[in-house]
């Protein structure tokens, strides 16, 4: 008999429980983000959001950070490509969220779709990407040198017996590209580097004499000298280019027309208010018109 009140009390307390379909499971779903929270990219991946309260949707542009035209993400100063573009697309109702990854992957992600655009490319560089009629700054390629060094450039031929280093998926200019793609096979001759700041990983290699001579846009060599206060600062031995510089977006979205007529129409704008030569001044840029 007591063994069977026992069996009775436990049936009746099992009837009297909530199944488990209405219980919490171990497992918990994170919750989402706050309306207008960001995604962070991590390990070089791409991160997405949710458009900001007051615009209607958002893009992604991406570069490695090539300060004053573009800078680290998130800082107090992005560079006044990404505030322009900013202002420009604002005007439309766009959102613009910008990540850092390295140049070669940041062209990988704009042809595959994943991004929207890539922050700082030449007239003609990516192959098929859609370029806006305006440019959104200007580059000026000057090869430099070690400080000791004194080498000057004096077109392709002198070249002969001087180490080049370059940086991978950068674009130069049309003679000195085909000649790092010639010779990229040859590290007597040519060496490529890459990653999320080559600049500063190029001047430390240039200063233990492991090259004699590299690429760079002088305003980016100008601002990063500015801002550092240890090691040499390359010796500038002639500028060998100068180029509009642009935000060109996938060939793989069909917005992307779109994107570059909006960017477009935010610029010019955007120099009829007076606000491009606000934003181009807290820059120490003075053309980009």
């Amino acid at each position: 008999m007591p063994k069977l009140l026992v069996i009775l009390s436990l049936l009746f307390l099992m009837a009297c429980s909530p199944s488990d379909d209405n219980q919490t499971t171990g497992s918990k779903a994170p919750p989402a983000p706050a309306n207008g929270e960001e995604h962070s990219a991590s390990n070089g991946d791409i991160a997405t959001s949710s458009p900001m309260p007051g615009t209607s949707r958002s893009i992604v542009l991406a570069a490695d950070p090539w300060c004053p035209h573009n800078c680290e993400a998130g800082s107090s100063q992005e560079g006044y490509m990404i505030e322009v573009a900013r202002a420009a697309f604002a005007m439309a109702g766009i959102e613009v969220i910008y990540q850092n990854v390295s140049w070669a992957r940041a062209l990988k992600q704009v042809h595959e779709g994943h991004i929207d655009g890539v922050v700082g490319a030449l007239a003609g560089e990516g192959g098929d990407l859609i370029f806006p009629e305006e440019p959104i700054g200007y580059s000026r390629t000057v090869l430099f040198t070690h400080p000791d060094s004194t080498w000057v450039w004096n077109g392709l031929a002198s070249l002969a017996n001087q180490s080049l280093l370059a940086i991978n998926g950068y674009s130069y200019s049309p003679e000195l590209d085909d000649y790092i793609r010639e010779n990229q096979d040859k590290p007597e001759q040519v060496w490529i580097i890459s990653g999320p700041s080559p600049l500063l990983r190029a001047i430390e290699l240039l200063e233990q004499r492991r090259f004699d001579v590299f690429p760079e846009d002088l305003a980016v060599m100008e601002w990063t000298l500015h801002n550092k206060t240890t090691g040499i600062h390359p010796r500038n031995a002639g500028q060998i280019y100068q180029s509009p510089a642009y935000i060109a977006f996938s060939p793989a979205k069909a917005n992307a027309p779109e994107l570059a007529d909006t960017l477009s129409d935010g610029i010019r704008a955007l120099r009829s208010s007076g606000q491009l030569a606000k934003i181009l001044d807290r820059y120490g840029v003075h053309k980009a018109d």
